[in-house]
């Protein structure tokens, strides 16, 4: 058994290598809910901060959007920042929480509303005090979901850059851009059928030749990966990796170097019966978006969840991770390489 474990875990990795994990622990210890999912994270002048939904189980109508921001080594307590009320008889679930420090400006946190995924709509709040006060609800226009689960990227030519997808006609990614901070917004048609390929939730990277990389979710077995030459114009068919996938969310980040770090479950198909769909929690580095190494193993209990990570590298160059805990609280961990 234990050959058979290290043989899945590294069956990619040509040169392993490690990280140092500085910081583990829990953002909050006890919550006014039982259940929580899809944290995000952000650096501000203030400090990090995170979000994620809450309430009594996904896809409930209690699920809010919290907050709690690290302030003096340690994290504020659990506040709930927005919801899916819409009148006095009639709530929604929220969803997937995106946090975006805008350059010199606002605090975007970017969420969902509605019944279920394929029925949802985007939404944002905005923070002029990093994450201390937020401003009411904007209901996004009509086809514009905003990041779906990772966080946007700042281009060049100052558009923010939005990987996200849709689930009502198969899984499809598409590709949102903004120039003026939410306010309005175009959109690329979806680069994948839903067909051959059920794609969601990409995150963006950034490779020398100027060209941007995806990597995103999949009922496929793999993540799957495209690129785009046209700063997130146009984009190439989506194809898969030598990555497992067990159809569970995935972030990743181009680092100052220029490398690349990606957070995910390296669970194959036959390694499910022993670790289940969403453990080993794995982080991984690569200099080319194509060969990757190991760094860390986040999470290896056998059967829990261990999911939906959240990754960004701070001006220090520490690498902060959030990530989904059986469900019951969110992890936060820093890494140094």
């Amino acid at each position: 058994m234990i050959k058979y474990i290290q043989a899945f875990a590294f069956c990619i990795f040509m040169q392993p290598i490690f990280a140092q994990k500085i910081t583990s622990e829990f953002i909050y210890e006890k919550a006014p809910f039982p259940s929580c999912h899809a944290s995000t994270l952000e650096e501000t002048p203030r400090g990090i901060i995170a979000s994620w939904f809450g309430g009594t189980a996904e896809k409930d109508k209690d699920v809010g959007i919290w907050v709690s921001r690290l302030e003096k080594g340690k994290w504020t307590a659990p506040v709930e920042v927005a919801n899916g009320v819409q009148n006095e008889s009639l709530r929604y679930p929220t969803w997937n929480p995106v946090l975006f420090k805008m350059p010199k400006g606002e605090l975007i946190l970017f969420y969902k509303v509605g019944p279920t995924p394929s029925t949802w709509w985007g939404m944002l709040k905005r923070s002029k005090d990093n994450g201390l006060t937020w401003s009411a609800a904007e209901k996004l226009p009509d086809g514009i979901y905003g990041p779906i689960k990772n966080k946007p990227v700042m281009l060049k030519n100052g558009t923010l850059l939005c990987p996200t997808s849709s689930e009502d006609q198969g899984w499809r990614v598409h590709f949102e851009m903004t120039k003026d901070g939410g306010r309005t917004w175009s959109r690329t048609e979806a680069i994948n059928d839903g067909k051959e390929f059920s794609a969601i939730q990409p995150s963006v990277l950034f490779l020398p030749d100027g060209r941007l990389q995806l990597l995103c979710r999949s009922k496929n077995g793999l993540i799957l990966e495209s690129f785009s030459g046209d700063q997130g114009k146009t984009w190439s068919a989506l194809k898969a990796t030598s990555l497992p996938n067990p159809n569970s969310g995935t972030d990743a980040v181009t680092l100052q170097d220029g490398r690349h770090v990606l957070v995910y479950n390296h669970v194959t198909k036959e390694s499910q019966a022993w670790g289940g769909r969403r453990s080993p929690l794995n982080v991984a580095i690569s200099k080319d978006g194509q060969k990757w190494d190991e760094i860390s193993v986040l999470e290896n209990e056998p059967k829990a969840e261990f999911s939906y990570p959240a990754v960004i590298q701070t001006k220090d160059g520490k690498i902060h991770i959030t990530y989904t805990w059986k469900r019951e609280k969110i992890k936060h961990v820093v890494i140094q390489l």
